[in-house]
């Protein structure tokens, strides 16, 4: 392949036009490169369509991420798996696989404070925004703050939906504050919509048999929860004591 040739005059325009940016800002060089290495007129396209493919990749995971709204980044790795007395490492290794999400199933870690729910909650939106997934990541109670809010300006729907498109809604601290009735029927509305149409992630500190405590001793509804909830779900428990209180403890 050779460089030869003046440069169209208007390829910067078209390649500006077409939103193209990384192609415009490498095409020279590269066809440099390309004469250098004798690569064919094949290959210095796709050299070209690759550089620019993985811009745009990139910047689709940084707004995935953005959009999720995590309190802070967690990874996989980052995870200390010798503090908890019990988990089931191989189940939550192969939650990271991501089946679960192509199936709209939901995932659920209970335990207690301070034993790595949320962070594995996290990492695992985290890898969902990596491959591809859309999410949004709430605490339980901020969810139903802003549905009450939206139910009392008269735009529930608009709301909801933010609640509903994702694939991925990562729900957190669910039974760490008590819920009323009109927190536990919006909380319900997410659920229940989200049913075998998207996947939930939910953390709680509270074991089945104790959830009708949080939905204000609705048995009912709880009922109504749980049957959709559990549906299509895989549950993973943690046991031991917190490990914010591990300096603490060790002292």
């Amino acid at each position: 392949m050779t460089t030869t040739g003046a440069k169209p005059p208007e390829l910067d325009q078209h390649l500006s036009y077409l939103k193209l940016l990384v192609i415009r800002e490498n095409y020279e060089s590269l066809a440099k490169q390309a004469a250098q290495k004798q690569w064919t007129h094949i290959q210095y396209l796709a050299e070209l369509i690759q550089a620019q493919t993985h811009q745009r990749r990139d910047r689709a995971i940084e707004r995935r991420i953005y959009q999720a709204r995590f309190p802070q980044i967690k990874t996989l790795q980052q995870f200390n798996w010798s503090w908890p007395k019990k988990i089931n490492q191989p189940q939550v290794r192969n939650m990271f696989r991501l089946k679960w999400i192509e199936d709209k199933n939901n995932v659920i870690f209970i335990g207690g404070v301070g034993l790595g729910k949320t962070h594995l909650a996290t990492a695992l939106g985290y890898e969902a925004c990596l491959k591809g997934y859309s999410v949004l990541f709430s605490t339980a109670v901020e969810a139903i703050n802003n549905l009450a809010a939206a139910r009392a300006a008269g735009r529930l729907k608009q709301e909801l939906n933010k609640y509903l498109k994702p694939d991925l809604i990562v729900c957190d601290e669910l039974g760490y504050l008590p819920i009323d009735k009109t927190g536990a029927d919006l909380l319900f509305q997410i659920i229940s919509h989200r049913y075998e149409k998207g996947s939930l992630i939910i953390t709680t500190n509270r074991v089945f048999k104790a959830w009708p405590e949080i939905f204000n001793n609705d048995s009912t509804l709880t009922s109504a929860l749980l049957d959709r909830l559990l549906h299509h779900a895989e549950t993973a428990v943690i046991e031991g004591d917190s490990y914010r209180m591990k300096e603490i403890i060790e002292t």
